[in-house]
């Protein structure tokens, strides 16, 4: 049995890769593959009568350490300069106004159909107001510098805006004065947590000696994210701050305090650390999406009752991106097209408390939205050439 799983999981893990290697020449985003393969193996387990143990405790756990991984990913890969304040500021606006414009919007329509409460149909529309930078960032890969860096920024802050925001109306059961106080003390407690842990977790990186170093700085970067968030603090705006930190080593070099993390020896170190959280954010994003597409049922897929309010979510999230896109002097191909749902509404469609579910907004609608969001990507970047590397 064991050799068994342990054969099984090699395999994944090649053929994920495989999918990896292959989407730049296919254009079809590997989660698109990943699910599909999930749920083939759902097909063959109960085909060949093969028992399998309940793994649904292991979704979110994979959730939270691949957001973490995929966001301190992208986050490395960033230059933070006043050059860069312009596709910031753009891609802020992008991913702000859309959330509530769509939020809003679909908890209206939810509201008008279902006549629940408005602020349970807001919880429950967020989380499809959210972009995954799980799927966005990977499917940028090939896409112009300057395109890249926007859906990299975008899709990051993307999935914070729209935590915190969810945070912000879950744990409320009434939108106040006393509520936004509260939230603005929160907001100030994790930017002084970022620093506080930014500066020393950076400081261990450069004093290591040991010939382990980089596990201990990620579990320790996992642990700083899942306190913050048992306290309800927006931990994934700490991830964001200290990638970008490690990230642009070059630029705090005229800060005399910066002297004292060694920049020198600290940028080789980042770079290696960056190199291991990728490889660990794509074995995880792996794991993740193969084993949410091992429970998706058939009958999910084809839930015609949900399907309808699916498509017309997707065409609600698509509109208000064309029109943010314009209002944004950004040109529309291929950015229109890259707003896919995937790990954070599942993470967020997880995390909404009994008393705030709702018969409409359920694991089919989820699944379908996710999967047509996901194929209309596709379908968009298969307009798009590779950008040739050139020397400057």
């Amino acid at each position: 049995m064991t050799v068994s799983i342990i054969i099984t999981c090699c395999v994944l893990v090649l053929v994920a890769y495989l999918f990896d290697l292959t989407s730049s020449k296919t254009k079809i985003p590997s989660v698109i593959l990943l699910l599909l393969l999930g749920w083939i193996l759902r097909q063959l387990t109960v085909l060949l009568n093969i028992h399998v143990p309940d793994l649904s405790a292991l979704l979110p756990v994979l959730g939270t350490v691949g957001l973490i991984l995929i966001v301190l990913e992208g986050s490395l890969e960033l230059e933070l300069n006043r050059s860069k304040l312009p596709v910031i500021r753009k891609s802020f606006f992008v991913s702000f106004f859309p959330i509530l414009l769509f939020s809003f919007g679909l908890a209206w329509a939810m509201q008008m159909a279902t006549g629940a409460g408005f602020r349970q149909c807001l919880v429950n529309a967020i989380p499809l107001a959210v972009i995954s930078s799980a799927i966005a960032i990977p499917s940028a890969a090939n896409l112009r510098l300057q395109d890249k860096e926007f859906v990299i920024y975008e899709s990051s802050l993307s999935d914070i805006i729209g935590v915190i925001f969810f945070n912000f109306i879950a744990l409320n059961a009434t939108i106040n004065g006393s509520a936004f106080l509260h939230f603005g003390m929160e907001m100030l407690l994790i930017l002084l947590v970022s620093f506080v842990a930014t500066a020393g977790l950076a400081l261990l990186l450069s004093r290591i000696n040991h010939h382990i170093k980089f596990i201990p700085i990620m579990v320790l970067v996992v642990l700083i994210y899942v306190i913050s968030k048992v306290y309800h603090l927006p931990s994934l705006l700490f991830i964001m701050l200290f990638g970008l930190f490690l990230g642009n080593l070059d630029e705090l070099r005229r800060f005399p305090w910066i002297k004292v993390l060694k920049p020198e020896l600290l940028n080789t170190e980042v770079h290696k650390f960056r190199e291991i959280s990728t490889e660990a954010a794509f074995l995880i994003r792996t794991f993740f999406f193969i084993l949410f597409g091992y429970f998706i049922e058939t009958a999910e897929l084809l839930n015609l009752d949900s399907l309808l309010w699916a498509l017309g979510i997707v065409i609600g999230i698509f509109l208000i991106r064309g029109l943010q896109l314009k209002l944004s002097g950004l040109k529309l191909f291929p950015l229109l097209f890259i707003a896919p749902r995937g790990l954070i509404t599942i993470l967020l469609f997880l995390s909404i408390m009994p008393e705030d579910t709702m018969p409409l907004m359920n694991r089919s609608l989820v699944i379908q939205v996710i999967i047509l969001t996901a194929i209309i990507m596709m379908l968009g970047m298969f307009g798009v050439k590779k950008e040739p590397v050139t020397s400057e």
